[in-house]
């Protein structure tokens, strides 16, 4: 499947936002020889700040295979946002609908077309501590699994030091250094033509995000935590901590009125 022209729009987009790129980030990229040069792949791509995906799409632009993003479906009708969105080929997705699903279904639509679909598996920013990658939702894995098209795990660092999680200003100075890695293909010979159950799909997604975090730890020199961050995991103790924690404040006011209760027989019969 050859590869589709990069078109007017994504080339009018890269045009607008290349030269900030390029002034506020210095540039630290390997393994482009592993995107592919035809033919319909998909990429994963850890997570771990709002311009990063301007930065990765600065990186895979270079390489002429430009990705299509996965992004909400409010953008698409925004004026000129919106233009430019559907422009560029980006894929809506539906969040909290059934419509949810058409997103998978684009996105194999474009993988066969011989598209480069770009997916961040955690779904959102990362909020392990440190910045590591966490656990996976099953998207990425779905669409690969249904196609058979290579996945490229891919790293990134740097556009979250620029700009931090959630903060509200960047941090011009000193320069930062947009650090992106991408790895060979992963392989999930081993799940293709297997009933797509949720257990096959979680392993499938552990094995790409697996791969992701290797690359990250090469980029960063570091060594990632044994066990991946899980947000669900996360959420279901706080709230076994703060149903604790009210069960725990409400047995003293329960103690103090049973003992009222019982003072007031004592008092009656003093009488």
């Amino acid at each position: 499947m050859p590869r589709r022209r990069i078109g007017f729009w994504y080339r009018f987009a890269a045009v607008i936002c290349k030269p900030p790129l390029v002034v506020l980030l210095k540039r630290d990229w390997r393994g482009m020889e592993n995107i592919p040069a035809e033919g319909g792949f998909i990429t994963a791509v850890n997570h771990n700040s709002h311009i990063d995906p301007l930065a990765y799409a600065h990186f895979q632009y270079n390489t002429g295979r430009v990705p299509r993003f996965l992004a909400k479906a409010g953008l698409f009708s925004k004026g000129f946002v919106g233009a430019a969105m559907r422009g560029t080929g980006q894929i809506p997705v539906y969040r909290e609908s059934t419509d949810a699903l058409s997103a998978f279904r684009a996105a194999i639509d474009a993988v066969e077309r011989g598209e480069c679909v770009a997916f961040y598996p955690e779904g959102t920013l990362t909020r392990d501590p440190d910045g590591w990658p966490m656990t996976g939702k099953t998207g990425a894995a779905r669409v690969a699994l249904q196609t058979k098209c290579p996945v490229i795990p891919v790293a990134q660092w740097g556009a979250n030091e620029l700009l931090p999680p959630y903060a509200r200003k960047p941090r011009l100075f000193p320069r930062k250094t947009s650090r992106v890695l991408a790895g060979p293909p992963v392989d999930l010979s081993r799940f293709y033509d297997r009933e797509m159950t949720p257990e096959l799909l979680k392993e499938a997604t552990e094995v790409i995000m697996a791969a992701v975090t290797r690359l990250l730890e090469d980029v960063r020199g570091e060594k990632a935590p044994d066990t991946p961050y899980d947000p669900r995991a996360e959420r279901l103790e706080q709230r076994r901590r703060t149903h604790a924690q009210r069960r725990q404040d409400r047995a003293p006011r329960q103690d103090r009125t049973r003992g009222d209760r019982a003072a007031v027989p004592e008092e009656g019969l003093g009488t």
